[in-house]
């Protein structure tokens, strides 16, 4: 899943992207985006790994002196010294934020975005490529689908796009019709008391 990404993991995510960008462009800032992506994958992979990522038990000098001989000649440079910077800040449990928001702007310079769906049920190929035309053509970018299937769901839809979360589901829907009613009922009472009262 595609999650919402904290306001610090894009500060570093930006930091990064300037420093990538600087050093080769945008074929740099993709390659350095695809070391990210691994390493963020070796975290989710291995919990030992990611627990002595964060932990604040281990010593920030211990902890940088195993990821330089760890990483050194199996990340550029330029990541190993990024890690390094986000180690003394404390922050290599953001190591995973940080890549969902370096995706995120590398997405969007290409003209894409991400966008997380979710259904009561898996949806066809042809109502795939009807939402992703749909949402292409409202926010003028590549919509990037990620599906996901909820069984909470009543039925209809509901989209993350970047930060935004749009709510069509049933239920939504539903709940909407009983506020407008229940406010529609209440107003219809209070002018009727109102005409009773003219009288």
């Amino acid at each position: 899943m595609h999650q919402q990404v904290n306001n610090v993991a894009r500060v570093y995510a930006e930091s990064l992207f300037q420093l990538a960008e600087s050093e080769g462009g945008l074929e740099r800032v993709q390659e350095i985006g695809e070391e990210l992506a691994g390493l963020a994958e070796l975290i989710r992979g291995d919990k030992k790994f990611a627990e002595f990522l964060r932990t604040p038990t281990v010593d920030r000098k211990s902890r940088e002196g195993v990821l330089v001989s760890a990483l050194t000649g199996r990340v550029s440079g330029l990541v190993l010294r990024f890690l390094l910077v986000v180690n003394r800040k404390g922050r290599g449990g953001d190591i995973n934020g940080i890549e969902q928001a370096f995706d995120a702007l590398v997405q969007e310079r290409l003209g894409k975005i991400e966008v997380d769906v979710w259904t009561a049920g898996a949806l066809s190929v042809d109502a795939l490529r009807g939402i992703q035309r749909r949402v292409s053509e409202a926010i003028g970018k590549d919509a990037i689908l990620h599906t996901y299937t909820d069984s909470a769901m009543i039925g209809g839809i509901k989209l993350r796009i970047g930060d935004r979360m749009v709510d069509g589901s049933i239920a939504t829907k539903l709940r909407s019709m009983r506020a407008s009613l229940v406010d529609q009922g209440g107003a219809d009472i209070r002018g009727r008391y109102q005409q009773f009262l003219n009288q």
